[in-house]
């Protein structure tokens, strides 16, 4: 005999293996609900993926887990779709942030993507005294994120905040919450051996990367005197900026989130 979860399971990779392609909307689902599709989204339907009535679309806002939805009506502009039934309860991601300094345009998009990939709730641009990058598109930021919370299965898109200065961010930083520092300036332990040392204990978790050239040393003084910040170091190698933001997440998801819970 099989117990609920695993038929919960096959319900849902029966939905999934049924439907087209997956969405994130703004509007509250619920059996019956018509979602209206506008504009980029209506067009991302309709001319891209070349949907037709009666298609079968997974819904997800963040709030009230995931439904399948059909496409009920359909024009060149744009769709309505109808929830049918609930494919999986909401769920969220661990409570990680990543506070990281703004990179040129595609290594940004990249970041975005990827964190939301690895399970990061919040992405937080920091401006340093090295970031050349002094404008940040949040809500192309948002858009990349959405995009890789719809493909990668998630039930929710991180938060994107507005940029804030180092100072600002430090100053601002709720004191419960541990800051992984990635310090390639300064003597520091190893990222997994700091992550084993906190493993059993609870609590919310950021991480910190700098840019392109790292922290300056007056920088990397200020951060080291909080006594949240754990500093640490990825390694023998010098990692680009992106590379080095996506690292400490990996690695923290394997000690600590939901991989280590697998």
């Amino acid at each position: 005999m099989k117990d609920d979860k695993e038929r919960n399971l096959e319900i849902t990779d029966l939905a999934h293996e049924s439907a087209k392609l997956r969405l994130f909307v703004e509007a509250p689902l619920f059996e019956g609900a018509a979602i209206s599709l506008k504009d980029a989204q209506a067009h991302y339907v309709i001319h891209v993926m070349r949907a037709n009535a009666g298609d079968r679309v997974l819904l997800f806002n963040g709030r009230d887990g995931e439904w399948l939805a059909r496409v009920a009506k359909i024009s060149r502009k744009d769709a309505i779709l109808s929830c049918d039934s609930k494919t999986a309860e909401q769920a969220g991601v661990p409570d990680l942030w990543l506070a990281f300094a703004p990179i040129k345009k595609t290594p940004a998009d990249y970041v975005a993507q990827k964190a939301t990939e690895l399970g990061t709730s919040r992405l937080q641009p920091v401006f340093t005294d090295r970031t050349v990058v002094r404008r940040v598109n949040t809500a192309r930021l948002r858009a990349n994120a959405i995009e890789a919370a719809e493909q990668s299965g998630r039930l929710n898109v991180p938060e994107i905040e507005e940029p804030l200065a180092l100072e600002a961010l430090l100053r601002s930083w709720p004191k419960e919450r541990r800051l992984v520092f990635c310090d390639e300036g300064g003597d520091a332990r190893p990222i997994a051996e700091v992550l084993a040392a906190a493993k059993g204990s609870a609590g919310a978790w950021g991480v910190l990367t700098g840019p392109e050239g790292g922290f300056t040393k007056k920088e990397r003084s200020a951060i080291r005197r909080h006594p949240f910040v754990l500093p640490v170091t990825l390694g023998p190698r010098i990692m680009r900026a992106d590379t080095a933001a996506l690292a400490a997440l990996a690695v923290w998801q394997s000690v600590l989130g939901d991989w280590a819970a697998l």
